[in-house]
């Protein structure tokens, strides 16, 4: 994470302090080793600043010819506007994608979209940071192959956007770190990884995650 987006480089005179401090904060975040993460350039026309960040959960030697496979990958972008926005309620928004194979069976779930939505939720109150204004999607598609890509198994994906204002602490500087801890902790529950060291009970309770679909190679 030690390069910065290209709007941030090219302009850092202007960058508010607030933002450039969100940034340094997203450094200090503590993620599981699974996790791969690096910035990736930032929407420009969201907001007049952005910063992103991509991620991907791991497992190193897991493919049929020992390759490292991904298990879920998504983004994060945080986005400032100091002047404030009304739809946002605040000055910063925090915007991510997550996403996943699962199991045909599971992704027929009639409840997978709901219970998909409790994780995220549960992964940002078991970080104990504060967010309003939360919005997003759950989206399942399934794809069935035929003729000479017949012997394809059917296939399930589960997709999750989100967007919230993250409360603003000392100095109008939400905590970003916080933030993405929780992001990354859903990324490893879409993975179907089991939780990591006990972390404080969420305020409320997480459906587990169904069983998720063989590792996809890098």
């Amino acid at each position: 994470m030690a390069a910065a987006h290209e709007h941030l480089a090219d302009s850092a005179d202007n960058v508010p302090i607030p933002f450039r401090q969100a940034i340094e904060a997203l450094r200090t975040a503590r993620l599981r080793p699974e996790i791969e993460i690096e910035p990736t350039p930032a929407p420009k026309r969201l907001a007049p600043f952005a910063y992103a960040l991509e991620a991907a959960v791991v497992e190193p030697g897991a493919g049929p010819e020992g390759e490292d496979v991904d298990l879920a990958d998504g983004r994060l972008v945080l986005l400032h506007d100091p002047a404030g926005h009304d739809t946002w309620q605040g000055t910063f928004r925090v915007v991510t994608l997550a996403r996943a194979e699962l199991e045909p069976e599971m992704g027929a779930d009639p409840l997978l979209p709901e219970v998909s939505w409790s994780w995220l939720t549960g992964a940002l109150d078991a970080r104990g940071v504060r967010y309003g204004e939360i919005g997003g999607t759950v989206t399942r598609a399934s794809s069935h192959s035929f003729g000479s890509l017949a012997e394809r198994e059917p296939a399930t994906q589960l997709e999750m956007r989100a967007s919230w204002t993250p409360e603003e602490g000392q100095g109008g500087v939400p905590d970003t770190a916080a933030h993405l801890s929780a992001w990354c902790d859903l990324l490893c529950q879409v993975a179907g990884l089991p939780p990591a060291a006990p972390e404080p009970s969420p305020r409320g309770g997480v459906v587990p995650l169904p069983q998720r679909r063989g590792p996809q190679a890098r």
